[in-house]
């Protein structure tokens, strides 16, 4: 069986910590790899989703617990059970611990909480 395994890259000059690269949640059944890979869940190296939504704040959970009947949380559209949902939120957080402090890095997290803030207030 694989177990999540993380590599690590070094960051930018003067940033003093390291930028994750990696971390392994599962394969799928089609032989793709399920990641969190810079803050984000990535299926087959492509971005999926930047959260985990618990199945019961989910629209669709019914269809989801269905056809998954172990799925406890949802990244865009993969489902995943407690173990590899326990991996990934772990593998978010450590992603958004880390701070870009250049002015490029600042701008973008403004610009992300402008954005879920109008979000929050109804407009999308």
């Amino acid at each position: 069986m694989n177990t999540p395994a993380t590599t690590a890259a070094p960051a930018p000059e003067g940033s003093g910590s390291t930028a994750l690269e990696a971390v392994y949640i599962k394969t799928t059944q089609d032989g793709r790899k399920v990641e969190v890979i810079d803050g984000w869940v990535c299926l087959g190296g492509v971005r999926e989703a930047d959260n985990l939504i618990a199945m019961d704040e989910h629209p669709n959970r019914q269809a989801i617990a269905k056809a998954v009947p172990g799925a406890t949380h949802v990244a865009g559209r993969l489902p995943l059970t407690l173990p590899e949902a326990a991996v990934a939120q772990g593998a978010l957080s450590i992603a958004q611990r880390q701070f870009d402090a250049s002015p490029a890095g600042i701008t973008q997290r403004l610009r992300k909480a402008v954005w879920a803030k109008t979000a929050a207030e109804g407009v999308e």
